[in-house]
């Protein structure tokens, strides 16, 4: 199946389906126009003018005051890329760099950055073979767009840098001729259109919401059920508490607990205890402000993939090509070092009540959540592992977009540290992910430990897949690989809406 770029706006139910179903990607008609008409008028600009146009026909950053001869426009560009591909470290995620190619298509096809149709069409033809450019995680400052990470992205269209294809690393330049594909000749302005612009923010701040997406849902769920295992109160989650506050997040988040433990047996039992601890009373206030933080990250992220961020833009209609700033990568370096903070404080709860459900403390589930405690150590030391990443992610959550480091010669002497912004909020979700699935492996212990009681019928089906892949512990054994199934089951699990 096909899915048309064109410039209608791209929205994250899009992407999720065009990765899950792995769309191949076409130019619409409309964008083949836009690409081409904009083309045809910076060539006839170029031409005409007698001023110099920065990037096209001078130096770039502080070397913009030199003007570059017209036969070395395009090995200008081509210099471009190949100095600027300075990406280093650990390579990202190859979703990352689909997810780059992907954004990167869109926005060139806006109109707005007077590239060659045939530079798009291949980096579709990347994107639709799996053809995905190694890119590595650290070098971009997020101010001049992500300069580094984005050569990187694009040296194989000029025959040089690495490729993922077919399970391997591979020199571009073999895959290119495996495949019959010429170097792309780069045109005036094409290299500073393909450099400049904030895929690389952009395609981890995606990647991440489509994670944080999936990791409030099962907060809430995994949250209900160690508040059944926990003996804990239905009442901080009535509709009149939160209706007294109406913060969104937090009347969702308090609807949803009280969906989840419809039909619970646990819910039934008289309650020896008149309050339970915050990490229990208190998710709808903090799961709740999650996700409205979330939400909001994920309306600034969406405006963002629907922009124009290379440098100079291109306004045919207005007859002005403009030399700005719309490849600052500002806007996405504060929001994801808010959706950091977010997504951390989900393991932050997650993790007290992991303490709480080991620590014996209501007196229905025995200390360690294992028989013969002593002899076993039981869910002793899971915590510990919850906690040590709890720590991480405080740390990771200091925020990037307060640093700045001038350069190009103090040219460009305020940057986001956006890049750095990227890849830390990818840690933080992996880290929380692993941080709830720890509690629901504590959580499924302590209700099983309770039996015959029953809580929901929704979690009972949820807890019988779960002990298809992380049995009963009934005494002790290698735990990591049950934290790693466990995470496994969130990862790739696939649940029915609980609000149906």
């Amino acid at each position: 199946m096909l899915h048309y770029i064109s410039p209608a706006p791209l929205t994250f139910d899009t992407i999720d389906r065009i990765l899950k179903e792995h769309l191949q990607l076409a130019l619409s008609e409309e964008s083949k126009k836009l690409i081409c008409d904009c083309k045809n008028y910076l060539d006839q600009k170029i031409a005409a003018s007698g001023k110099p146009l920065y990037g096209i026909t001078t130096g770039f950053g502080s070397l913009c005051k030199i003007n570059i001869s017209p036969k070395d426009l395009s090995q200008l560009q081509a210099n471009l890329v190949m100095s600027h591909a300075c990406s280093i470290g650990t390579p990202i995620e190859p979703v990352i760099v689909k997810l780059m190619l992907l954004l990167k298509a869109h926005a060139l096809s806006l109109g707005k950055s007077g590239v060659q149709l045939a530079t798009v069409e291949r980096i579709i033809d990347m994107f639709n073979h799996d053809v995905l450019p190694v890119v590595r995680e650290l070098g971009s400052l997020g101010a001049s767009g992500d300069l580094a990470p984005l050569a990187n992205l694009f040296l194989p269209l000029i025959n040089e840098g690495e490729v993922y294809y077919k399970g391997e690393i591979r020199p571009a330049a073999e895959v290119n001729a495996e495949l019959n594909w010429s170097p792309v000749t780069l045109g005036a302005k094409e290299g500073l259109a393909l450099l400049n612009g904030t895929q690389f923010m952009s395609s981890h701040a995606v990647y991440a919401l489509l994670k944080a997406f999936n990791l409030i849902k099962y907060a809430d769920i995994i949250g209900a059920i160690s508040l059944d295992a926990y003996d804990g109160r239905i009442d901080p989650f009535l509709p009149q508490i939160h209706a007294a506050r109406p913060h969104p997040g937090q009347i969702e988040t308090a609807r949803n607990i009280r969906t989840l433990l419809k039909g619970s047996e646990f819910q039934k039992k008289d309650k020896t205890r008149v309050q339970d601890p915050y990490s229990f009373r208190c998710m709808p206030q903090v799961h709740g402000a999650s996700k409205d933080t979330i939400m909001y990250v994920a309306s600034v992220v969406e405006r963002e993939i629907n922009s124009v961020t290379d440098n100079p833009t291109i306004f045919m209609e207005d007859d002005m090509i403009i030399s700005g700033g719309n490849f600052h990568g500002e806007p996405l370096a504060m929001v994801l070092d808010f959706l950091s903070i977010a997504v951390a404080e989900l393991g932050s709860i997650s993790e007290r009540r992991t303490y709480r459900l080991i620590s014996g403390d209501r007196g229905n589930i025995p200390e360690f959540l294992v028989a013969n405690p002593g002899l076993n150590s039981g869910f002793m030391i899971p915590q510990y592992a919850a906690a040590a990443i709890v720590s991480q992610n405080k740390q990771l959550c200091t925020p990037c977009c307060v640093d700045s480091i001038p350069s190009s010669n103090e040219q460009e002497d305020h940057v986001s540290m956006g890049g750095n912004a990227a890849t830390k909020t990818i840690k933080v979700i992996k880290n929380t992910e692993r941080i709830l699935a720890i509690e629901l492996m504590n959580a499924a212990q302590a209700i099983d430990l309770q039996r015959p009681l029953k809580t929901s019928p929704y979690l009972e089906d949820f807890l019988e897949e779960f002990r298809k892949i992380v049995p009963f512990n009934q005494s002790d054994r290698v735990m990591y690989k049950d934290i790693d199934a466990a995470t496994n089951f969130l990862k790739y699990g696939d649940f029915k809406n609980f609000e149906e």
